[in-house]
């Protein structure tokens, strides 16, 4: 197990497992992302001699084979730019192509079917001068080498993984205290809505409060004077926030009470599914605590850029757990065709969780708020600081000293913010400040979640609002998103890594 390099220690203090041959790779997987990928292609950089680990990348298999050679370039320039970067060029690299077999699929045959996908890797890291040391692929509990000739060790029908739990790699990290959250889906069914869940009619009721949020609270943003309605809405989602966030900071109610993991249920792999059961029942505990006009209500007024940044500071201490729990609940009400909502609280709740030292929960959540919205900054700069092994710590402090100036003028906002909209139709002005009327150093604290470009036309938002409450959400929520409000985002600034190695 290599060292964490995201933390200042002696290297040679820190205890090693070696690992030998491909069945001890592929055990290894699940402790070095802290989940069990599924559906997921996986790229992890080796170094020296030894083959300590490095960085990883990892994404979802295309299903359309068109797109592998593109993803595989991709991939393998990202983890190779990024180790680079970083100061520790990759001396090799190892794959993994994780897959379930579809019904009547075998693993053999997954494996064969993904077989162009792992030559198209090997090529894509080969053209960076950086060598597939091994690639594999796991599917149906059986592992298969695509580099190995040798069929004594990697049968052509494939080798079972070891048994969940009790390898050393496994028993090492029990020890160290490194915790495998499951499986990779099992992850994102925490953070999407549950269309057939425990309360059949709730999807239904959640869509209708969405939409008669959205047909109340827009027009009353666009209709109102300037910046008036954004105010106004941005208050009564900040109070509404906080007393959700008091709500949910109470004792999750699961049905039935988490016992402690024994030694056996850690070797055995059984403590990790008790774990998922349990946080199945704890996320249905709290869906029961949001009414559907509440979720709708705080959901719309977190479209808004600067309410959402607000809502951010409830990152740290007691609050950052019932925030974590709220956000994820929120999540799961953006219900279909509200889909693109999610942005927002997928992307607090992997603030809260990267924040929180989460960082497998962080990345999950970013990566959902970026299939959501992918051209949402916010979620874009913290799965990329994330990612590189930041400090939080740099963020976190630009938003205490947001919360203190605003604390300290009395008011939850500032004149400029009155401005926002007007003044960035308009560009830079000659005294060289951004749109928004703020200084460059100001804004180099914060960054529009859109690029720059016209904004959309007030008259086909109103065009939008005639069709009646189930018609506006699908064009009037991205208006609140994309310009209708403040074009400002806290930015992850890159100073600060933790410790003194650079991200791995």
């Amino acid at each position: 197990m290599n060292t964490n390099r995201h933390e200042s220690h002696d290297p040679s203090e820190t205890p090693q497992i070696t690992l030998r041959g491909p069945a001890e790779l592929a055990d290894a997987l699940p402790f070095m992302l802290g989940f069990h990928p599924t559906d997921s292609v996986v790229l992890v950089a080796l170094h020296g001699e030894r083959g300590r680990f490095g960085g990883r990348a990892r994404l979802g298999i295309p299903r359309a084979s068109h797109e592998w050679p593109e993803t595989a370039e991709h991939l393998a320039e990202c983890l190779v730019e990024g180790s680079t970067r970083r100061g520790d060029r990759p001396d090799a690299i190892a794959v993994f192509l994780c897959q379930d077999p579809a019904p009547g699929e075998t693993g053999r045959r997954v494996m064969e079917r993904l077989r162009p996908f792992a030559q198209r890797l090997r090529t894509a890291c080969g053209a960076l001068d950086v060598p597939v040391l091994e690639a594999l692929c796991i599917s149906d509990g059986l592992y298969f080498s695509y580099c190995c000739p040798d069929t004594r060790c990697c049968p052509p029908d494939g080798t079972p993984l070891a048994l969940s739990g009790t390898s050393v790699m496994a028993a090492s990290a029990a020890y160290a205290g490194i915790q495998v959250r499951g499986s990779l889906k099992d992850m994102e069914a925490r953070l999407k809505p549950r269309e057939h869940g425990v309360d059949p009619e709730r999807p239904s009721a959640q869509r209708a409060a969405l939409g008669e949020a959205a047909y109340v609270l827009v027009p009353k943003i666009l209709d109102t004077p300037a910046g008036q309605g954004r105010q106004e809405l941005r208050a009564t989602t900040i109070e509404l926030a906080r007393t959700l966030i008091d709500r949910f900071s109470q004792p999750a109610e699961a049905p039935a009470a988490r016992a402690a993991d024994s030694p056996h249920d850690v070797l055995t792999g059984r403590a990790s599914l008790a774990s998922d059961r349990w946080h199945t029942s704890a996320d249905a505990a709290d869906d029961a605590r949001l009414t559907p006009e509440e979720a709708a209500a705080l959901i719309l007024g977190l479209q808004d850029r600067d309410t959402r940044d607000q809502a951010a500071e409830w990152m740290e201490g007691p609050e950052a757990d019932g925030a974590l729990r709220l956000w994820r609940a929120l999540s799961r009400r953006c219900v279909a065709p509200y889909q693109e909502y999610a942005a927002a609280p997928l992307a607090l709740a992997g603030w809260v969780a990267w924040s929180s030292g989460d960082e497998p929960s962080a990345r999950v959540a970013l990566s959902l708020a970026l299939d959501a919205d992918p051209e949402y900054l916010f979620a874009r700069l913290l799965h990329q600081a994330c990612n590189e092994g930041l400090d939080p710590e740099s963020l976190r402090s630009c938003l205490r000293k947001e919360r203190d100036t605003r604390e300290a003028a009395g008011t939850g906002e500032t004149e400029a913010d009155d401005n926002d909209d007007q003044a960035s139709d308009h560009g830079s002005d000659p005294a060289g400040r951004r749109p928004g009327g703020r200084s460059p150093s100001r804004n180099r604290e914060r960054v529009a979640d859109r690029p720059a470009g016209p904004r959309p036309r007030v008259p086909a938002m109103r065009t939008a609002r005639r069709g009646g409450p189930g018609r506006v959400p699908t064009r009037a929520a991205g208006a609140v998103r994309r310009g209708a409000t403040a074009p400002r985002s806290t930015v992850v600034r890159r100073a600060g890594r933790r410790g003194t190695g650079s991200g791995g």
